[in-house]
């Protein structure tokens, strides 16, 4: 077979061996994977897959279309850690074809695979197909969807602006009007800078808003007709908040999404930055598609940044500009057979060693954890997190030298001019370091942050008892606790609950450093404690 007919093949093949294993070896972590994992469980347990509810209550910060996947998951492999997973792994496939797909058509093949397998190196782009949060589906139906409408503007045959419209209304059902926001704005900017503002254009963008409101009506307006606009209003309400106040816990500053991105997305954010100026090129729908990048890039990286709440993953859009715009560059010194400019190595080499040497140096830290004692004797919770005990080896020192000695041979090969050689080394060799430590080191810290209280909620999960966590926010008794659908005498309210008569024992959790007064207000009997957590228990009522 010629080697092109081999890529699509190869990435599939890629997709599988990097999202896929070791899904379910690690617990969900608080608040998003737990929380989205714990709605979709709780439409297997209620049966009414059309609302969307926590701790069987109506939940309005997001529609149901990506619970529907996990649920679906959930029926096919059993409520846990891996179908969680499953859908992004998934779509972490589904992404590299596409973007295979999409490079062909732009340039060639060969581009199209630089592409998927640059998304692919990228550290946190691949991390997020491993997780159990809503974003790469939602990030990659607004890519699809802004791809069809420029499909629609190269005149090309076929239906793209119904297609278009479609995927962005999925974007919409996945996690809110938010994707209207993002791909429209990005339409208008593009239209605005090109000075296309045409009647046509105006009909397009209405039919392209129309199949995308209709899409999304599939659901809006079943839950309009089923219960009424109560929790309609509620999710408008909850979204507005969302972009003008921050989360608790989630204020940052200005600038915190660009460094996520930066660092977060080594090795390609340094590949990106030669495309974002001016390049001689030729062809139209290269030179438009780039623009269409450069501004989804802009609107995500500045919409974010004005943004009250600063959450790595709000960002994570960007991610498909910043991949092309990185494999654009690497095309260019492909063919170009140029020594990387100097500017290149200056970035490259400390934030790849900085990297490196923090994944090296883990093992050793954490068979040392007196060396971090003194930076957190104010913090008496991360003083218990560091108690736990966790078996590091010197083999998940792994990672680090991958990362390193992946650096050293690109730079090595790029100064040789052997870019191709220079690509493979560094990208492959970032994709093995996140596959290792997602491995090696994501179940020890793990360990360190939360599985303490998960285990505690797993083993009270099969009696006949009340669990609950108090003073913090967590899902984990809700999930781990399989926690089942309340009975009309059920009193959800936490403070009602340690209040009053008890039906059956309960049993409590919470952290160290939010245990002042608890046990005198609620008359509870502490049970043990554990790496930063602390258990209690009331018994019921006689």
């Amino acid at each position: 077979m010629h080697k092109k007919s081999l890529y699509p093949l190869t990435i599939f093949l890629l997709g599988i061996v990097c999202f896929l294993p070791f899904l379910g070896q690690t617990h969900l972590f608080d608040w998003d994977e737990i929380n989205f994992a714990e709605c979709a469980r709780e439409m297997l347990e209620t049966g009414d897959y059309l609302r969307v509810y926590i701790n069987y209550e109506p939940f309005w910060e997001k529609p149901p279309l990506f619970f529907w996947l996990q649920a679906g998951a959930m029926k096919l492999f059993g409520v846990g850690e891996f179908a969680a997973r499953f859908p992004n792994a998934i779509c972490g496939i589904l992404s590299l074809l596409f973007l295979f797909h999409t490079g062909k058509k732009l340039i060639s093949p060969e581009f199209g695979w630089l592409w998927s397998i640059s998304y692919l190196a990228g550290i946190l782009p691949h991390v997020y197909f491993k997780s159990g949060i809503i974003d790469p589906w939602f990030n990659l139906f607004i890519f699809m969807a802004l791809y069809f409408w420029m499909v629609a503007q190269w005149k090309e045959k076929g239906f793209p602006i119904l297609i278009g419209g479609f995927l962005l209304g999925l974007a919409i059902l996945t996690k809110g009007p938010v994707a209207y926001l993002l791909t429209g704005g990005s339409i208008l900017i593009y239209s605005i800078l090109n000075k296309t503002i045409t009647l046509k254009i105006i009909r397009q963008f209405i039919w392209f808003s129309l199949i995308a409101g209709l899409t999304a009506s599939l659901w809006f307006g079943a839950e309009l007709i089923s219960n009424g606009s109560w929790f309609i209003q509620e999710f408008i309400t909850y979204q507005i908040r969302l972009l003008s106040t921050a989360d608790a816990g989630h204020k940052g500053f200005p600038g915190f999404h660009f460094i996520v991105l930066l660092i977060g997305c080594f090795p390609i954010s340094i590949f990106a930055i030669k495309a974002f100026f001016k390049m001689e090129i030729e062809d139209r729908r290269q030179a438009t598609f780039r623009r269409m990048m450069l501004i989804l890039f802009w609107l995500v990286l500045l919409l974010f940044s004005l943004v009250q709440s600063k959450i790595i993953h709000y960002s994570s859009l960007a991610y498909y500009p910043l991949s092309f715009l990185a494999a654009f560059s690497i095309y260019y010194f492909y063919y170009q057979a140029e020594k990387i400019p100097r500017w290149i190595y200056l970035l490259l080499i400390p934030i790849g060693l900085l990297i490196s040497l923090a994944f090296f140096a883990l093992p050793y830290v954490g068979q040392n954890v007196e060396i971090i004692r003194p930076l957190l004797e104010k913090d008496i919770f991360a003083m218990g997190n560091i108690e736990a005990k966790v078996n590091w080896t010197v083999f998940d020192a792994a990672p680090g030298i991958v990362l390193f000695t992946s650096i050293f041979l690109a730079l090595y090969f790029f100064n040789k001019t052997k870019n191709k050689q220079a690509v493979y080394s560094l990208y492959f060799g970032t994709a093995l370091f996140v596959f290792l430590a997602y491995w090696r080191i994501v179940p020890n810290i793990e360990a360190y942050s939360q599985r303490a209280a998960v285990t505690f909620c797993k083993e009270k999960s099969n009696g006949d008892a009340h669990l609950m966590t108090y003073g913090y926010k967590s899902y984990t008794d809700l999930f781990y606790g399989q926690k089942k659908p309340p009975g009309k005498n059920v009193i959800n309210d936490e403070k009602l609950l340690l209040s009053n008569k008890l039906d059956k024992d309960l049993f409590l959790v919470c952290r160290v450093d939010r245990i002042k007064h608890l046990k005198k207000a609620f008359n509870l009997v502490e049970i043990g404690r554990e790496n930063g957590f602390v258990f209690y228990k009331k018994e019921k009522s006689q």
